[in-house]
């Protein structure tokens, strides 16, 4: 039987990871499909598992038992996505046992009300670690300046992480910095390397979609034909940019002597992950930000729709290694017209912790709503 070409991209070095989880998804037979099909691993958040309640049936009987035995919100949340995550890293196991724990991982985010809250964060991250008791799942974290010492303490704990939302050059670096300090303090601790596993996740497409914004904004008022060209030019580059040159900064850390210290003593690289990969502008292709950012040793969380796009037309061909001077020139052209990626990062971070947040808090309004709803005498 012919391989798929999600498995042909496994094979060349790059995992491809659902981002999304759904009862449905897990009970119905679909996500054994798609490991079938060549996926490795799942991705999760407040607005998927919002989605996946509020939007379908197949939470009620369980919300409506769970209330009725006296549990909060909260409590009710935490069971249900806690459920799903255990048995979607489950179905994974097998991934994760035949890759020796390079894949198979599921994604579960800790609170993001507690993004700014260091030590919170940690004994959430040690309370989920302990409840969901699977060797392959990963605790979401945010790069934020609480959230780096969280992340080196949950590490230095044997406990897997995720950082996310990642979007700046600085970014990547300190969470790259807080990993080698995490798994160093586990291996003074006499902990097992081998078992640790971190991704860094980079968020990809917004940076386009606020990039393009402001290239349009200057178009309207640009008079000179050449420089309106040049900015034309411009648009749909900045993302895949950005991600190059924080790729080449991975490179050059896990290729450096901290690290390979540690690879000696069983450690594995934190590979660099692209999220936020799903196409928002429909005059780029919907492959965009799988095609362009094809590249050995990396992880790429992809929406079921644009897996279903590159299952049907998407081609295996290394897109980023060797690239960054090309990238950096893009971003300092971006700069010469005003648009200055690290504002761009450093504005994207400050919202999407606030998104994350009303995620969350829509999430429990959702169970709320379905508590009113199913049990209607409370």
């Amino acid at each position: 039987m012919a391989k798929t070409v999600i498995e042909e991209l496994g094979e060349f070095g790059q995992s491809v990871w659902l981002d999304n989880i759904s009862r449905s998804l897990i009970e119905s037979g679909k996500l054994k499909e798609m490991i079938g099909l060549g996926i490795r691993g799942m991705t999760s958040n407040p607005t998927i598992f919002d989605k996946a309640i509020s939007l379908s049936d197949d939470y009620d009987e369980t919300i409506r038992e769970l209330y009725k035995s006296g549990k909060s919100t909260f409590e009710i949340y935490d069971d249900l996505t806690i459920k799903d995550v255990q048995e979607a890293a489950d179905i994974f196991r097998p991934v994760y046992d035949r890759t020796n724990g390079r894949d198979g991982y599921v994604s579960l985010e800790i609170n993001p009300k507690l993004a700014s809250k260091t030590r919170e964060t940690i004994e959430e991250g040690k309370r989920l670690h302990e409840k969901v008791n699977r060797p392959n799942v990963l605790f979401k974290v945010p790069s934020t300046e609480a959230g780096f010492e969280a992340i080196e303490e949950l590490l230095s704990q044997g406990i897997n992480v995720n950082v996310t939302l990642i979007f700046s050059l600085e970014q990547y670096k300190k969470t790259a910095e807080a990993f080698l300090k995490g798994i160093d303090r586990l291996s003074q601790n006499q902990g097992d390397l081998s078992n640790i596993h971190s991704v860094a996740s980079i968020f990809v497409s917004r940076i386009e979609t606020v990039a393009d914004g402001m290239i349009d904004e200057r178009m309207k008022k640009e008079m000179d034909a050449e420089r309106r060209n040049k900015l034309k030019a411009l648009k749909g580059k900045a993302a895949v940019a950005n991600a190059k040159i924080i790729f080449a900064e991975y490179l050059d850390i896990f290729s450096g002597s901290a690290f390979r210290q540690l690879e000696d003593k069983g450690a594995s690289v934190q590979r660099v992950l692209w999220a936020s990969t799903g196409t928002k502008n429909p005059d780029y292709s919907d492959i965009k930000y799988v095609s362009e950012l094809i590249a050995g040793n990396t992880v790429n969380t992809v929406p079921d729709k644009t897996i279903e796009a590159f299952l049907d037309h998407g081609e295996v061909k290394e897109a980023v290694t060797g690239d960054a001077r090309a990238a950096q020139g893009i971003v300092e052209d971006l700069k010469g017209f005003g648009i200055d990626i690290d504002n761009i990062c450093a504005k994207l971070l400050e919202d999407g912790v606030v998104a994350f947040e009303k995620s969350f808090e829509a999430l429990l309004h959702a169970i709320e709503t379905k508590i009113e709803n199913l049990c209607p005498e409370s």
